[in-house]
Order: structure tokens, then sequence, then C-alpha cells
């Protein structure tokens, strides 16, 4: 267990004349690529010019896309308008399924989220492999709301309480959190998340910075100062940081459970000041353009 797997789409993200590879759940496993780290990806694309385009990025960053994972149609876009704030908002035109067996390994860890764990026929099969892979992983998730692809608003919300619950690791967004429990505060559902299972779960706030709750208590980090071209992939950079400091923390793996949801709060500080770093290194350039090692520890010098 020596490897990451995450799951979930992947698609070409459409910002007025630019195309770029994104995705929530592939941009997580291309960030962690780029790290160093070791990692599978599943997805669900075809072999035409921007599945293309996603399997060479893929590599590139030194994940490993899953065999099965080409078997679409065609490859999911999403047409992104930015916002003066740098805030993006989708149209997407995508179909998330999942072929075949899972050839791979039991993984260190897994993760996944965004469209993957809400939207038919894939999000069953997503569920089904996160029960799977439990024994032998961590489980990471980001519920990453996508409200244009989403028709039923409460078969939603359970899905994502029920992953919530069989999770590890959840780092949401304010936003998100909002439109998943509109009737209390984000901080008041989150506190109420951890207390169904997860050992950790972080609220991102933008500006506002982050928040980590554990059985210890709670830690904080101030948002990075920065000049802000776009969000797109910001998110995303920071589960990145996240999984990749608990994982040189040694707190990854299910033998690592009871450690995780043990850790001290100054541990959880230094593991949520790394997600920050990351996530500022992304929004400071354009599109989910995530950082490697070299930038990380560049951006870390005084």
């Amino acid at each position: 267990m020596t490897r990451g797997l995450v799951i979930g789409e992947s698609l070409i993200d459409i910002v007025g004349g630019d195309e770029h590879v994104g995705g929530s759940p592939l941009n997580v496993a291309v960030g962690l690529g780029r790290l160093g780290r070791d990692v599978d990806f599943l997805t669900h694309i075809a072999d035409d010019r921007y599945g293309r385009r996603i399997v060479d990025c893929v590599k590139s960053a030194g994940a490993q896309l899953v065999p099965g994972s080409i078997a679409a149609t065609r490859t999911p876009t999403a047409v992104a308008t930015i916002a003066g704030d740098g805030s993006a908002d989708y149209v997407f035109d995508l179909d998330w399924r999942l072929s075949g067996a899972l050839e791979v390994p039991p993984p260190l860890f897994v993760h996944t989220g965004s469209i993957a764990a809400v939207l038919e026929p894939g999000c069953l099969a997503v569920e089904a492999l996160i029960d799977t892979y439990r024994v032998s992983a961590t489980v990471s998730f980001d519920p990453n709301v996508r409200p244009s692809l989403i028709a039923d608003r409460e078969l939603a919300r359970a899905r994502i309480e029920h992953l919530v619950e069989h999770s590890d690791l959840v780092k949401v967004s304010d936003e998100d959190l909002r439109w998943i429990d509109p009737d209390r505060e984000p901080e008041q559902t989150a506190r109420s998340w951890l207390a169904s299972g997860p050992a950790i779960v972080v609220v991102t706030m933008g500006a506002g910075g982050s928040l980590a709750l554990c059985s210890a208590g709670e830690a904080r980090a101030a948002a990075r100062p920065v000049r802000v071209v776009d969000t797109v992939g910001a998110g995303d950079a920071f589960t990145v940081g996240l999984l990749d400091a608990l994982w040189g923390m040694e707190l990854l793996g299910s033998d690592r459970r009871a450690a995780l949801h043990g850790i001290p709060i100054d541990v959880l500080a230094e593991a949520l000041e790394a997600a920050s770093v990351s996530s500022a290194v992304t929004v400071g350039r354009a599109g989910a353009n995530l950082p490697d090692r070299a930038e990380l520890a560049q951006a870390n010098r005084p």
C-alpha cells in the first residue's frame, strides 16, 4: 500500500478562447503526481482529441490512468465563466459512469468527490468502491458541489452525507456547506459532520482562510496573500496540499486510522498551512495549474 487512488471525473474546461484540462478529481491526481507521489486515477473519458489531452496531462504529471478509464463516447467538457472576483461558474456536457473491474492493488488512500459522488450511474459504483477500499485505505472526500448537474437536491445531500460518514478526511468549502444545509452556519454543519465519523473535517473559506476540526479541537490557517488570477482549482490544490502533508506525516492508510483520529492540533495546523500554500500558488495563475515540489519550496521561502 504505497500508492494513492483518485476516482472521479476529468474534462476540458473551456474558458473564453482557452481550453484547459480539468475536473476536480483529475486536478487532485495530477497535483499529487506533480509532487512526486505515486497515484492511480480512475475516470471516464473517450479516445478523442480532448481525451488524448487528458491522458497526456495525467502521464506528464507522473500519475497513472487506471485501465478501463477510456470507455466514453465523448470526453466531457465544462464551459466556465469567470466573474470579476475570479470565481467561476460552469455549464457541463458530461456523462459519468465507470466501466469494468478495477485492477489496482489496495491503495494507501482513496479520494473522490464532486460530480463523481452524486451523478448517476457512476456515483453508485463510486460508493461501492469506497466501501471496498475503506478496509485498507484512508478515505478522502470533497463534495465540491456542482448545482447545475443536480436534479434531486435531497438525494444529492443524502449521498454526500453518506460519503461523509464513511470518510476519514473531508474537505469542503463554506459555499458548498451553505448549499448542502442552508439552515445552519457552515461551521455548525462541519461540526455535525465530524461527529458522524471522520477524523478531520476541513472548511475552506476563500479569503477567510481555513478551519480544521478534529477530536482534539480546531486549527485555523489564514489565506496566503496573493494576487488572484482566478480560483479554478483552488480547492483541489488545497486538497492536494493536505493529502501530501498527511502522507509525509505517515498518517494515511487504514493501519494509521487511529493515529489520524488522534492527530494533535499542532500537527493538524502544520498540514493546514501546507494546504494553504498549495492553494495560494494555484490561484495566482490561470486555470487549475497546480504546483510541483520546487514551486512549493519557492512559495515557502521568506
